[in-house]
């Protein structure tokens, strides 16, 4: 049986690869990835085949429990190499599935796997997965499967005005009040101070900008 690689050092820095491209594993690298190089060593390519098709299918919501003993058994690896390897694919392919097709190049992804030491043959498998016929139904599976968060459903807001009695000053105090109702059906009320209101009206929008901006800029280095 022809072997997928030989192990390989690992010799960069996780978050830059060689050609100042932002890895899109991230910046800091997973462990559970910086271990792939050598537990590939001596693996033939059909196995990590069949180690990467019930990876995918994991990940689609099937159950390969079974399915992973008897790889392991008919394979002859320990436990601990094939968790660790099944980790690492996973981690792998759930970090590229995250980006859109648009933001992470077929290039790219590879030339930063051949970086990482990880062997050709697998790149080219890894590759079909991510930029292949089965990235659609991949897609659909993590939106249904993505844990989210309450939505807004409706928001309700007004300027109230206090008026204050005392012996030393009266003034007109404005304020917003505001009620948030979610998706899950609860409300939260609160006011606030229009000094501070403005304040954070200037933060959401500062945040904002400075994301998108960050966004555009990663988007970009990814594409080069």
């Amino acid at each position: 049986m022809s072997a997928v690689g030989a192990a390989a050092p690992y010799l960069h820095h996780p978050g830059v690869s060689h050609s100042s491209q932002v890895s899109f594993l991230g910046a800091q690298l997973p462990p559970e990835v910086a271990a792939m190089p050598r537990l590939l060593g001596n693996l033939d390519r059909s196995t990590f085949r069949k180690l990467l098709k019930l990876v995918v299918s994991g990940m689609q919501g099937e159950d390969c429990r079974e399915a992973v003993q008897r790889l392991g058994d008919g394979a002859h690896l320990s436990e601990e190499r094939l968790g660790a390897l099944l980790a690492g694919t996973h981690s792998l392919l759930q970090q590229a599935l995250r980006l859109p097709l648009a933001s992470l190049k077929p290039n790219t992804f590879k030339e930063q796997l051949q970086e990482l030491c990880i062997p050709q043959d697998v790149v080219v498998d890894l590759a079909s997965v991510v930029f292949g016929s089965q990235r659609a139904l991949l897609d659909s599976v993590a939106r249904q499967q993505g844990a989210w968060l309450p939505r807004v459903a409706n928001f309700r807001w007004r300027v109230d005005v206090a008026i204050s009695t005392s012996a030393l000053a009266r003034s007109l105090q404005p304020s917003v009040l505001m009620q948030l109702t979610l998706s899950d059906g609860s409300a939260h009320c609160f006011e606030v101070p229009t000094a501070k209101f403005q304040e954070l009206r200037y933060s959401v929008a500062l945040v904002l900008k400075e994301m998108a901006d960050l966004e555009k800029k990663c988007e970009h280095k990814l594409q080069d």
